[in-house]
């Protein structure tokens, strides 16, 4: 013998939602350019030769800027996960 599902469940719809909302994907992004950015930055700035020292590996943009942009970027990305959907 079937039985029929129409106990509590009968006048409810169930709808499907992704965990994400445009707006979260969208600070997502804008987290991963930070990052991308600051690693960039951070990367280089070597000498020619294994012989010579080069000063600029001690520059402000890698030493400052560069992890600026990526704990930037990394509190954007937290954001963006733990940021609710708007109901």
């Amino acid at each position: 013998m079937a039985h029929n599902k129409q106990g509590k469940d009968a006048g409810k719809e169930k709808s499907l939602q992704f965990a994400f909302q445009k707006e979260n994907y969208k600070y997502m992004f804008i987290g991963l350019v930070l990052l991308a950015l600051g690693f960039l930055i951070m990367v280089g700035g070597g000498s020619d030769t294994a012989d010579k020292f080069s000063p600029a590996i001690f520059d402000f943009r890698r030493i400052t800027l560069a992890p600026i942009l990526i704990l930037a970027g990394y509190g954007v990305e937290i954001y963006a996960i733990m940021k609710r959907p708007k109901v």
